[in-house]
């Protein structure tokens, strides 16, 4: 399928300067796309590092620093976005934590702080953009959610809860503003090769790679490209989606 340009759109990817994030913001950024990436105060440096490795596509990297997990703050980085740039085109939601421990071990403090950023950050910021982009009859939301939203995962009780929960808020929010020119999609990646999933324990990672018929960790280029895709102008008929990028982990 043919892209267009993304030359003249700006957006927001959070946890933009590392992982899977760090590769959306990258081939954005590449593609001609104004990336503002919000995370948090060690972001900053991940940021111009990432800037320093994309020679002519740094110009087209900013960062902003904000904790998802707080509504008022996502309000303050969105606004200052739309008065600095005069448009927010696209939001990728991909700031993410995790705490592993099973639901015996895990305390209430653990439970909320990976609620607060994996499922409130994303509606908080949707909802902080969301005026913005009604008014201009456009917007491309991407949640990025995990294949363990899908089947669960043993020690993730908090993690798969909020990667479920985006998957129902990316429908419900599709719904809410399909007549309106937004759309409002979901990737679900499998084990990715990013430090999230190098911290888990050697079995754990080999036992993933065995269960995928590919055999291997997927790259964070693999799911930037489907994020990619979505926020084409030429994919305005998809939206209440999930793509799943798992090497055939879950179907």
């Amino acid at each position: 399928m043919t892209t267009s340009s993304l030359k003249g759109r700006v957006g927001i990817v959070t946890g933009g300067a590392r992982g899977i994030g760090a590769a959306i913001t990258s081939l954005l950024a590449a593609d001609g796309a104004t990336v503002i990436v919000m995370g948090l105060a060690p972001d900053r440096a991940r940021t111009e590092t990432l800037r320093a490795s994309l020679n002519g596509a740094a110009k087209n990297i900013a960062f902003r620093e904000g904790n998802v997990a707080h509504y008022e703050i996502c309000k303050g980085v969105v606004e200052e976005v739309r008065v600095h740039y005069g448009q927010i085109d696209f939001l990728v939601n991909n700031a993410g934590i995790t705490a592993d421990h099973t639901v015996r071990n895990m305390t209430v403090e653990e439970w909320q702080a990976v609620l607060a950023v994996d499922l409130s950050g994303p509606f908080f910021m949707i909802k902080a953009v969301l005026e913005h982009m009604l008014e201009r009859n456009y917007g491309r939301i991407v949640n990025i959610s995990s294949v363990v939203g899908h089947t669960g995962n043993f020690g993730q009780a908090y993690y798969s809860s909020a990667k479920a929960g985006l998957m129902g808020l990316t429908k419900t929010v599709a719904l809410e503003t399909a007549s309106r020119g937004i759309t409002v999609n979901a990737v679900a990646p499998g084990f990715i090769n990013t430090d999230m999933v190098a911290a888990m324990p050697k079995a754990a990672i080999e036992a993933a790679i065995q269960k995928s018929p590919e055999r291997r960790l997927g790259q964070p280029e693999e799911v930037a490209r489907v994020v990619r895709f979505l926020l084409d102008d030429s994919s305005g008929y998809i939206t209440g989606a999930v793509y799943d990028v798992n090497g055939g982990l879950y179907m």
